[in-house]
């Protein structure tokens, strides 16, 4: 049954959700898995069976527990059932027969989902049937079985009936369909490469950062994934100087008070870490944004004074629950490359182009050639009047309409205290990613009584914009190390080259050659190890390091070296002056303003 776990959605249910032959192929398909189970279980009890981005799932409540190596097998009976090719048939019932049918088929979470739908005024619901399957279902499905021809199981997880923690746990099995084999085929290879390319698993390989039981979901970064860090950070603050930024530095636990005051405690509560302190009640923070507030307070501001732009790398921490952490892209300690703009009303526009601009200048540097907006617009559960939030949305539209790129709008994924402009980013496997934001917010102003005085020497409020380019660093970092496959461009590598002697008698030369590199800045090591050179070599590759430097009898003579770049088979003879002059072009942090 292709609905949601909530009882909006379910309200919905008659309504039609797919809107593309690919969306009704996989629905068909979830059916015919759905089907297969029951074949080879005919114990199974159904709860719902979506579309998903990349496919489909059913939920199932099963007293077996199954494991990956049942798959093929209910890849097989798929088979059986699409071989058929029954037809779908499509019939209406109303509520009392709809109840009564799928009471005698034992089927409980069907029975839930209808006296929902009942209780929110639904008269009737439709089943699909084929064969000697029938399940409660809204369609559209495909004329008939045997139009699937390219479909595979890909993986089992749990999930909590409706998604609620006291429901049972039932049995969700994963599948994906195409409309060729050509394009199965394709995503296939895209899902295996994603595995290789997995942050988790080259942070482990490349030495880069882990994670402890002692602290959950929370990075440890090693020596080479600080470098990589701290690269990212000063990139950042070479930005601060063209884009006219001043960097401040706020407390990371303040009273709770400030959070009932920027109406984080009301609305954000939930993932926020709490403490005593001299009987007093204090939070880490989750946000910067009310702490610079301080900062732009601690002066009277006039309206020659604005823009004000305060960045901020503030740690902060909030709690994520332990089933959606994953890796570095969530987790629940982190920094932001964070900035607050105050500005008056006239100058929003202009602020939010500016802003864009880095945005978009900074992701065509790291490769990321096609970007995604989105206008996000208030949630339901907010902050300030709907007047002000009509205000801050319309000033946002007319950015975006300015700006002349397409973008999409995101009802209710705004933040609770102002809308806001995402910006997804496309991977090297075609998969976006949520990376930097521009959040436009009238309330925080509002609740801080921040003022400026204006040319006609009244008292006005500030319009606070808040940004992010790269977003959370950790969070970038695993998208990035994705994105290159672990192959981070020279300036960012942390180590960037790798000194090869073929000998001990070439050891001294190598060795020179490292110093005079590293007092360059050049992040150098060198293999010396009385091991072969096709494994000092393989491993170098392995590593990931730009470039290796290898020396023999040939090269210290002619006071050269063999340089052969990450990736290639061949190998170019350099000499010092010529390494050192590469290296130097490469190394500098880029500039893009």
């Amino acid at each position: 049954m292709s609905v949601d776990q909530t009882p909006a959605a379910l309200a919905d249910f008659q309504e039609p959700e797919i809107h593309s032959d690919l969306e009704t192929l996989r629905h068909s398909c979830a059916h015919i898995m759905a089907h297969a189970i029951k074949r080879l279980w005919p114990q199974a009890k159904f709860g719902i069976g979506p579309t998903v981005e990349n496919g489909f799932y059913y939920d199932i409540d099963l007293d077996v527990k199954l494991t990956p190596e049942d798959l093929p097998k209910i890849e097989k009976e798929m088979q059986r059932v699409i071989k058929h090719n029954q037809a779908f048939v499509r019939k209406e019932h109303t509520i009392p027969e709809a109840l009564e049918l799928f009471k005698a088929l034992g089927q409980a979470y069907k029975l839930e989902i209808i006296t929902t739908l009942q209780a929110t005024g639904a008269t009737s619901v439709s089943t699909y049937t084929e064969g000697d399957f029938v399940d409660l279902c809204r369609g559209p499905h495909l004329e008939r079985t045997g139009k699937i021809k390219a479909f595979k199981m890909m993986s089992l997880a749990g999930a909590y009936w409706r998604g609620k923690e006291t429901n049972p746990q039932l049995q969700r099995i994963y599948g994906t369909a195409f409309l060729s084999k050509e394009e199965l085929d394709e995503y296939i290879f895209t899902i295996e490469e994603a595995k290789k390319r997995d942050h988790r698993k080259l942070g482990k390989d490349l030495d880069l950062f882990s994670f402890h039981p002692e602290a959950p979901a929370s990075p440890f970064f090693h020596p080479k994934g600080t470098v990589v860090y701290n690269r990212l950070v000063q990139y950042v603050r070479d930005l601060y100087g063209p884009y006219e930024y001043e960097e401040i530095i706020t407390p990371q636990i303040l009273d709770v008070s400030l959070w009932h005051k920027s109406g984080h405690y009301d609305n954000y509560k939930d993932n926020m870490y709490f403490t005593q302190i001299d009987e007093r009640e204090f939070a880490v923070k989750p946000m910067n944004c009310p702490a610079s507030t301080f900062v732009y307070s601690s002066h009277k501001r006039s309206y020659r004074d604005l823009p004000l732009r305060f960045a901020d790398f503030g740690r902060l921490h909030r709690y994520e629950k332990s089933g959606v952490t994953a890796g570095l892209t969530r987790v629940r300690s982190f920094c932001q490359d964070d900035a607050h703009i105050f500005c008056t009303p006239d100058q929003i526009e202009i602020e939010m182009k500016r802003t864009a601009d880095m945005i978009l200048k900074t992701y065509a540097l790291f490769g990321f050639d096609e970007v995604k907006i989105a206008l996000s617009t208030r949630p339901e559960k907010r902050t300030g009047s709907d007047a002000l939030w009509e205000k801050a949305e319309g000033a946002l539209k007319n950015v975006l309409d300015g700006m002349g790129h397409p973008y999409d709008i995101n009802e209710g994924d705004g933040a609770f205290y102002g809308p806001k402009i995402d910006f997804r980013v496309r991977d090297a496997l075609k998969r976006y990613h949520q990376l930097g934001t521009i959040q436009l917010d009238f309330n925080m102003p509002e609740r801080f009584e921040l003022a400026y005085t204006s040319s006609d020497n009244t008292a006005q409020r500030p319009v606070m914009v808040h940004r992010a380019v790269l977003g959370s660093l950790e969070r970038f970092i695993g998208v990035m190390l994705e994105h290159c496959a672990g192959s981070l461009p020279f300036w960012l590598a942390p180590v960037q080259a790798r000194v090869i002697p073929i000998k001990d008698t070439h050891n001294d030369y190598a060795y020179g050659f490292r110093s005079a590199l590293r007092k360059l800045g050049v992040r150098v090591d060198i293999d010396d190890r009385n091991e072969s050179m096709g494994l000092k070599t393989r491993e170098t590759q392995i590593s990931k390091i730009p470039f290796a430097l290898v020396a023999g009898d040939r090269e210290m003579e002619a006071g050269q070296f063999a340089v052969r770049k990450y990736g290639e088979k061949e190998s170019q003879v350099m000499t010092q002056e010529e390494i050192i002059a590469l290296f130097k072009s490469l190394n500098s942090v880029p500039y893009i303003a």
